[in-house]
């Protein structure tokens, strides 16, 4: 499925599951598509495109929030690789993960990791 697919099935399901969501951010891989549908859903879907007047990696404020979960995602070995074969299983081991992120923060305590033997 192409982005845009993914976009307006996903805007879709958080149409009908979470009706407080009232807006949400895409990178530049969107096309207008997702935003009309947003509209028509009632979330306003704002494009967040990375910065192409600095040479190099430039954080982007919203954009970096995305990869900064998805590194701690990664901390827990199981969503390293593609292990899972059922969506309902790789969604119980993301669950997992955030959860035990938002653990370790609330109790300000840490996890060892590979990185910290």
């Amino acid at each position: 499925m192409t982005d845009n697919a993914i976009g307006i099935k996903l805007l879709d399901q958080i149409a009908q599951h979470t009706p407080t969501v009232t807006a949400a951010w895409v990178d530049a891989g969107f096309k207008q598509d997702v935003g009309v549908h947003g509209a028509v859903v009632g979330i306003d879907v704002q494009v967040v495109k990375r910065s192409d007047t600095k040479p190099g990696f430039v954080p982007v404020k919203k954009r970096w929030i995305v990869e900064q979960v998805y590194g701690t995602l990664m901390l827990h070995r199981r969503l390293v690789r593609e292990y899972e074969s059922k969506p309902a299983s790789s969604v119980s081991r993301t669950l997992w993960a955030s959860m035990a992120n938002m653990v370790r923060r609330l109790t300000g305590t840490s996890t060892a990791t590979w990185r910290n033997p």
